[in-house]
């Protein structure tokens, strides 16, 4: 095996000097959940075309991306969709991933309701953290949101099931839209009080062109730390880390935490460290991206290693993405459509 030179394995940095640390891999573009805000059911009817099985990328092909993209400053991997969990086999996934790439910190964001039959097994493969999505503990709240698909106790039991098979905290993601689910953010930050678990609620965002995005509909993290804390009392807390997306907030009777992710009103453009890696082999380096780079194809061609590297250095290195804080001039120029025309859509990113 050929020797790399020394530069051909620095730690990128883009135009901005964000280092590349983390990558979001999309396994499957398909979801048994219809949620307005990503895959809305009058769009992704029954009629709707899903990629065919040879335009995905297979195992070995993420596999070897991954291993390319690690000398480049990749530290963690979190596989999304779609629902990742209708991907076949995904636990194979997850032990190649920790086996040949060298990297330890391998999450999973899901909606939870095939974790019975699934979680124990990822988490001996080697997935390390786990996020379920649950937009409310109210049936009919749910339904709405999620296209009428299973129920809050389907969800339920994949987080309680998650929990035994090892995954603490459980981080729980819900998605805030004003006059829709907001009355029940208290009830459902009051249930996992004290769990160990993590509620995050996340401010809805304009991703792809298909939720029918409206800032009227967003409530912000300051409103939800407003809400929860008037019956929960709570504090900042520091972060974890850099980039951490979540703003934290712990419980001021010590029982616990949740965070608050405020990509609208406080946009964290200026520590996003993350890029995506679409279904079909897109890299693509903002959650609001019109478009990315094609690495499935010179994949494929019989690209080297350090071809493909060299496609991805120069892709960072000139990366100047921070369409959330420019957000507020683009909406007042061009209004809520105008930028959002030819977006990558939340299932083909993972969000």
């Amino acid at each position: 095996m050929p020797v790399e030179s020394p530069a051909s394995t620095e730690p990128l940095r883009d135009a901005l000097a964000r280092p590349l640390r983390d990558l979001r891999i999309s396994v499957t573009d398909r979801c048994n959940f219809r949620c307005t805000y990503c895959m809305p059911a009058e769009i992704f009817g029954e009629r709707y075309t899903f990629l065919a099985r040879d335009e995905i990328l297979t195992f070995e092909e993420i596999e070897r991306l991954v291993a390319v993209l690690v000398p480049l400053g990749i530290e963690k991997l979190r596989i999304t969709g779609g629902e990742p969990l209708l991907r076949h086999n995904l636990p194979q996934l997850i032990r190649q991933l920790r086996d040949r790439t060298g990297i330890q910190d391998v999450a999973l964001t899901t909606n939870g309701t095939l974790l019975k039959r699934m979680a124990g097994q990822l988490r001996r493969e080697g997935l390390t953290r786990m996020t379920i999505s649950l937009d409310s503990l109210d049936e009919d709240i749910f339904h709405r949101m999620n296209g009428e698909k299973l129920s809050v106790a389907a969800v339920l039991e994949g987080i309680e099931t998650a929990a035994a098979a090892g995954f603490a905290p459980v981080k729980i993601n819900c998605v805030v839209q004003k006059g829709v689910n907001d009355h029940t953010l208290v009830d459902l930050a009051r249930h996992f009080k004290g769990t160990g678990h993590i509620v995050r609620f996340i401010e809805f965002m304009d991703v792809g062109t298909r939720n029918g995005w409206d800032m009227k509909q967003v409530v912000t993290g300051e409103e939800i730390a407003g809400l929860i804390g008037a019956e929960l009392p709570i504090e900042p807390e520091e972060p974890n880390y850099f980039g951490e997306v979540a703003r934290r907030w712990r419980y001021a009777d010590g029982s616990g935490e949740i965070g608050i992710i405020t990509s609208v009103s406080q946009p964290f453009c200026g520590d996003c460290t993350r890029a995506r890696l679409t279904t079909d082999g897109q890299l693509v380096t903002c959650l609001f991206a019109t478009g990315g780079t094609d690495l499935r194809g010179p994949l494929r061609a019989g690209a080297s290693d350090d071809e493909l590297r060299e496609i991805v250095r120069a892709i960072w290195t000139n990366r100047h993405d921070r369409y959330s804080e420019e957000r507020t001039a683009i909406l007042a120029e061009e209004g809520e459509g105008g930028e959002r025309e030819g977006r990558v859509e939340m299932y083909q990113i993972g969000g």
